[in-house]
């Protein structure tokens, strides 16, 4: 079995699950140091995450327990509250970084790939990712979010979606759009792209739908031109 990231939080947040899953890092969630230890892989456990925010008193002595039983000294990042920095002097010793909860999934990232590259690991997986503002893509998994939030999506909004996010601020006809996303051998209207516009704004949410903008008589935009316009 490959080595993968120990993650100290039962159960693990949603927002920590898919910052992992989206930068594309192999995982499990472990309750205890016990648990950690009958579940580490044959290649050893590639680092740990310790998620302090619900349980600090245990989250610190899971990073000291794991720290005492792994020789090569484990690199752990720690979550912590904003409360709970001014604790982190008195326990430098049980990890090599940490990030405040709640955290952005970019710096979150970073960090993590940083924390790995130190210890004499690749910086992470090479993952192809698409990001426009707080739009992610991920182009292996297919998986996207929006400030954070998860996009369920067709397979078909998908490929709109990450499209118009490649080209930002290009002006494409409908015409142009099936083309490239459905293919030359489509037969279906322009009326396709316009269904499928809406539905991608609708899961946008209102907040983000002006991502996408309608550029009269002519077609579609994703985010800003560099006219600003």
């Amino acid at each position: 079995m490959a080595s993968m990231l120990a993650v100290f939080a039962d159960p693990v947040a949603p927002e920590l699950a898919r910052s992992l899953d989206l930068a594309g890092y192999s995982w499990k969630g472990v309750a205890s140091a016990d648990e950690a230890a009958d579940s580490e892989p044959a290649a050893g456990w590639k680092g740990a995450i310790v998620d302090c925010t619900t349980d600090p008193e245990g989250a610190w002595t899971f990073a000291r327990t794991i720290r005492k039983s792994d020789g090569s000294q484990l690199n752990v990042l720690v979550l912590v509250g904003g409360a709970q920095v001014g604790d982190l002097e008195l326990r430098d010793d049980l990890f090599d970084d940490f990030c405040l909860w709640p955290f952005h999934p970019t710096e979150f990232v970073a960090r993590l790939r940083h924390l790995l590259w130190s210890a004499g690991d690749t910086p992470g997986p090479r993952v192809d990712l698409v990001e426009y503002g707080q739009l992610v893509l991920n182009l292996e998994t297919y998986q996207a979010t929006i400030a954070g939030r998860p996009l369920d999506m067709t397979y078909m909004e998908y490929e709109l979606l990450k499209f118009l996010a490649q080209n930002p601020g290009k002006v494409f006809t409908r015409e142009i759009l099936l083309s490239r996303v459905w293919g030359y051998e489509y037969y279906g209207g322009a009326r396709t792209v316009d269904v499928h516009i809406r539905r991608l704004r609708a899961k946008l949410g209102e907040e983000q739908a002006s991502l996408i903008a309608t550029v009269r008589s002519v077609g579609y935009r994703f985010g800003q031109s560099r006219w600003g316009s």
